[in-house]
């Protein structure tokens, strides 16, 4: 049982990745689409590439959007609308006419009786109220059918035979003709008009309802393929009617319903796909960055903004697949730059886009533009800690994203005719939210503990107090630091390494030196120097410890480990020369361990760097009269002393970038003494 806990702890790192390898693959498999892949690809206006294609089930041809569309309009152009009929009306009016008329009518005036025109008036007043009379104008045409409810039944009309109530006056004038006085005729002209009150209305509601209930009865299908039948030929262009068949089986072939064993298929085939894609990840990790890959801290953050970037698409698409370009997928391969190195952030970008091509539709078009903008934001962001940058990249990627949208859509229709220009504003707001990345790569910090450029800077900055601090303490400590953060800066950019990182690892790497800052020449300014009352034991005892008193003071400031690395490994195993020397003299038996610096040995090109810098600027003050030739030899002879113990063993940087790190180091001390080159007399 202790054998077996035994290897467990050994292999704990590797345990845990496994354990995050099986939970990433089960969260994306969880968002993939639970449905089957068509497994031919193809774009309007192109050939099909493939061999003859022959329906392999008999399904229907869905008919587009644009046609479907027009079928509901059609609808709506010719639906029949309801009106409601109300007999009350007719009674309220009809008493209504005969009080206006009782008041207004006058015997001594016409020659018609008070009766005779009443019964006039009401004959016309039955037969208008018959068809009914309204009161509003409607865009139907006279010839329009209408359905006309009165009561519990449905009786069809002419539009024209409903009576607009501003017409009654022409239609009682046309009824009585010749037959009564012109004095009569104003009179039931005016008094039927005032009286007739309009008793059919346009019922919205139920003509709407009808409308919908023909919208939803329209056939999404026209027609129908059997299985066998041809589908495309090989070379034919497709588009047109060609286009919709092929959609049509698309969709259909997506949306079969699947048995429980087609179902059980289908997972083991997304779990094969999205496993493979989770260890190409691993691999690679493994292969080119073995440092990110032994920490299991960097791994889970990169896993998780892969699986973060599958959510976020999947919930877009889900609610709304045309929004899908909203997703800012560019702030991955940003944040993982910021964090890391531009090829894995790429590296990255691309898996995750293969994951997203089984969710998203028009796959191919999707993974051309967002590989082209994960391209573009790689090469084009360099300092993400200079804001302007970060917006200059933010532009050049909306721009790329509009011109190959725009690109695409030419080559598809052959036209602007149909373009959706709302697509360049998702891309406009697709660009804005990667500017989010600042404050997220600001949240990731202290989330997952890592540091990115950003920080970096700020911590550069020499009037941060923990500096300050090293200034007044141990100025001379200070100087040398700025001297070493000059020269590793300058090797590092040379050699392609971390230039920011080195600069602050350099200006923070002697912080320990703060706790007894005279026991160190750089700061002996009165010529006294204490060591020569101490035992040279106790001496380096006290020049060794500034490396953990450092590595103290710099979790107590929160450093990121980061830099707390150049701290431990800036002396790597080295031994404490001077006072080993002075111990050996007095004592042939002394344990060489004890003036030996505990490690670890530079294990990054960032910490080697600084270990070559501290070293050779340290050194530089010993020489007397420095010329250009010694400064060569003295740069040489430290450094490869340096490599003769295997200081560098776990460094990865090779023998030409070390003779690159020389050169630059040379070239800089003598710019520091301000030497030129010795011509031979």
């Amino acid at each position: 049982m202790s054998q077996f806990f035994s290897v467990l702890s050994k292999n704990q790192s590797l345990i845990y990745k496994g354990f995050l390898f099986v939970i990433a693959t089960i969260l994306v498999i969880y968002l993939m689409p639970k449905g089957g892949q068509f497994k031919y690809h193809f774009q309007k206006g192109k050939p099909w590439q493939y061999e003859n294609l022959y329906a392999p089930f008999t399904f229907t041809i869905k008919k587009g959007e644009e046609a479907i569309a027009d079928e509901e309009a059609a609808i709506r152009e010719n639906s029949v609308p309801y009106f409601e009929y109300d007999n009350e009306v007719i009674t309220e009016s009809r008493a209504r006419f005969s009080e206006l008329l009782e008041e207004t009518f006058v015997d001594s005036i016409y020659t018609t009786s008070a009766s005779q025109a009443r019964e006039a008036g009401l004959t016309i007043l039955e037969s208008l109220y018959e068809n009914g009379v309204i009161d509003q104008i409607y865009s139907y045409s006279p010839e329009a059918l209408i359905y006309l409810k009165k009561g519990d039944r449905i009786e069809e009309r002419i539009y024209s035979q409903l009576t607009q109530r501003e017409n009654i006056p022409g239609i009682v004038s046309k009824r009585l003709g010749d037959t009564y006085s012109k004095g009569i005729q104003l009179l039931l002209q005016k008094t039927l008009k005032r009286a007739m009150e309009p008793n059919v209305t346009l019922d919205t509601k139920r003509t709407e309802a009808s409308i919908a209930a023909e919208i939803e009865a329209i056939s999404p299908t026209r027609g129908v393929v059997e299985k066998g039948e041809r589908v495309v030929e090989k070379g034919v262009v497709v588009e047109g009617e060609t286009y919709q068949i092929l959609n049509s089986l698309k969709e259909e072939y997506q949306s079969q319903v699947w048995s429980q064993s087609n179902y059980y298929w289908l997972i083991l085939g997304y779990t094969i796909v999205v496993a493979l894609v989770f260890l190409m990840l691993f691999l690679f990790l493994n292969k080119y960055r073995q440092t990110i890959f032994s920490d299991n801290t960097k791994v889970t953050f990169i896993v998780f903004n892969i699986v973060l970037m599958v959510l976020l698409t999947t919930i877009v698409v889900k609610w709304e697949a045309k929004y899908v370009y909203v997703v800012p997928l560019c702030i991955l391969p940003l944040i993982l730059k910021a964090f890391f190195d531009p090829r894995l952030g790429l590296f990255v970008h691309v898996l995750t886009l293969m994951l997203l091509g089984f969710i998203v539709p028009n796959s191919f078009e999707y993974l051309f533009l967002q590989i082209i903008a994960g391209i573009v934001t790689i090469l084009t962001v360099s300092e993400l800690y200079r804001r302007a940058n970060l917006f200059i990249s933010v532009g050049q990627i909306t721009l790329i994203y509009i011109v190959a949208y725009f690109a695409f859509f030419i080559l598809q229709e052959g036209s602007l005719q149909r373009i959706l220009w709302e697509n360049f504003a998702y891309f406009i707001i697709c660009g804005l939210a990667t500017l989010f990345a600042h404050p997220l790569i600001y949240l990731y910090e202290k989330l997952f503990g890592l540091v990115s450029d950003v920080s970096l800077l700020e911590l550069s900055d020499t009037n941060s107090k923990l500096l300050k601090e090293l200034a007044n303490k141990a100025p001379g400590t200070f100087h040398h630091s700025l001297n070493v953060a000059n020269l590793g800066e300058a090797a590092a950019n040379e050699i392609g390494a971390n230039a920011m990182l080195v600069r602050v690892g350099a200006l923070y790497h002697d912080i320990g030196k703060m706790k007894n800052p005279t026991y160190f020449t750089e700061n002996q300014v009165s010529g006294v120097n204490p060591h020569s009352e101490l035992d040279p034991q106790e001496s380096a005892e006290i020049i060794i410890d500034h490396v953990i008193d450092g590595i103290e003071i710099a979790r107590k400031n929160n450093l990121p480990d980061r830099v707390v690395d150049f701290i431990r490994t800036h002396h790597g195993t080295s031994l404490v020369y001077y006072f080993y020397k002075q111990a050996k003299d007095l004592d042939e038996t002394i344990n060489e361990d004890d003036f030996r610096y505990p490690g670890p040995m530079p294990f990054s090109k960032e910490t080697a760097i600084l270990m070559m810098a501290d070293s050779v600027e340290a050194a530089s003050k010993s020489l007397k009269e420095p010329t250009s030739t010694k400064i060569d030899d003295f740069v040489e002879k430290i450094i490869d002393g340096q490599m003769t113990q295997n200081q560098f063993l776990n460094a990865n940087i090779t023998f030409k970038e070390i003779q690159v790190i020389k050169k630059v180091l040379k070239k800089k001390l003598n710019n520091i003494y301000h030497l030129r080159v010795e011509y031979p007399e």
